[in-house]
Parts: C-alpha cells; structure tokens; sequence
C-alpha cells in the first residue's frame, strides 16, 4: 500500500524525529576508548580517538562535540539518546552499529561504514559525508537535513520513513534497497548513479523526474528519438 501511495503522490508518512534532552552531563576523564566501554551521562569535548578500538562500546545520554575520529574502531557500538556535534574522521568503522534518538550535526566524515547497522529516529542536519556505507543497514525515521552526501551506498538496505530536506545527494546506489515512505523531493541535486529501479516506495518532485528522465529511459531500455 505504501509503495502505490507513493506513487499515486497521496500523502507519504512523515519521518519522527528524535528527542533528544541531555541529564546533566559529567567532563570526560580524557581517557581512551575501550572494548565493551560503557560511557553514561558524559560531555566529551574536543578528544582525539584516532585509531582507537571502541568495538561494542555504548554510549547513552552522551554530547560527543568538535572530536577527531579518523580510523577510530566503533563496530556493534550503541550510540543512545546521543548527540554528536563537528565530529570530523575518515574511515570511521561503525559496522553493525545501533544508533537510536540520536542528533549529528555538522560532520565531516568521509569513508563511514555503517554497514549492516540499525539507525532510528536519527537527524543528520549539516556539515558532509563522503562515501557513506550504508549497506544491508535499516534507516526507520531517519532525516538528512541541509548536508551533502557524495557517493552514499544504500545497497541491500531497507529505508523506512526516510527524509532528505535541503540537501545534495550526489551519485547515490540504491542497488537492491527496499524503500518505504522515503521522501526524495528535498534532495537537490538528486543523483542516482544505480538502483532507478529501486525506487517504488518513493516521492520525487516533476522537477526531479523530468532531471532524472533521461536515466530512467536508459534503464528500461527506451530510445528517445527526434
């Protein structure tokens, strides 16, 4: 029913966003990341986890702000109730991750796998992401607001209740992708550089489609003639 509703351009169901309201937060000690670390209630400011192992961490009612995650190993991490602020990093390893009511704003990370995660009710508003892995993982209520995403790999991956407002989405794969409520029309430029066919479940707007024509003729094997 959602995917002939999309199509029909009846009303989509919007995206929740999170809720996120902080305890009064503790100063991190400035310690390392740890294997299986449990960080609670914590203000991490400005702290450098390159090349850290932080595999099976969980975070909960944390504010993660202006750090450097440059190879930093966070795979099956639990990020809850969470936000994150300027964080910056290349090939940041969040593999099989679980991020809920989580805030990221501002990033600049390139080369982020999140492959196989599980991400709910999560708004990323600001900043740019090169090359985000998304693959086989599960978006249900997820935002992109005002940031630019090259490259993103959403193979294999089932999107519910998925937003793009304001932002650039540049050469996206949605090869083999199951989407559901996923609202496209606030993605400009909207590039798709596999996985047309995959796009039952979605909304674009008349612009949109008329940018994308040429690709969708090309897909289905039409010849567009004078």
């Amino acid at each position: 029913m959602a995917r002939r509703a999309a199509a029909s351009g009846t009303a989509m169901k919007a995206a929740r966003r999170p809720e996120v309201r902080l305890p009064p937060l503790e100063p991190h000690d400035g310690g390392p990341l740890e294997p299986d670390g449990d960080y609670d209630g914590l203000d991490i400011r400005a702290a450098d986890f390159s090349g850290q192992d932080g595999v099976g961490a969980r975070f909960m009612d944390c504010a993660l702000t202006d750090c450097v995650l440059d190879g930093t190993s966070l795979p099956r991490a639990r990020l809850l109730d969470t936000v994150l602020g300027g964080v910056r990093g290349v090939g940041t390893d969040l593999a099989e991750a679980g991020l809920r009511d989580v805030e990221l704003t501002d990033a600049r990370l390139g080369g982020t796998q999140l492959h196989g995660a599980v991400l709910e009710r999560v708004h990323v508003r600001g900043g740019k992401i090169d090359y985000l892995n998304l693959r086989r993982a599960r978006l249900k209520d997820v935002v992109f607001e005002s940031c630019v995403l090259v490259e993103p790999d959403f193979g294999g991956a089932r999107l519910e209740r998925v937003e793009f407002v304001d932002c650039a989405l540049k050469g996206a794969d949605f090869s083999a992708a199951e989407l559901a409520d996923v609202d496209l029309r606030g993605a400009m430029p909207l590039e798709i550089a596999r996985g047309l066919d995959r796009l039952s479940g979605a909304a674009i707007s008349t612009a949109q489609l008329l940018d994308l024509a040429p690709a969708l003729a090309a897909e289905v094997g039409l010849r567009v003639l004078p």
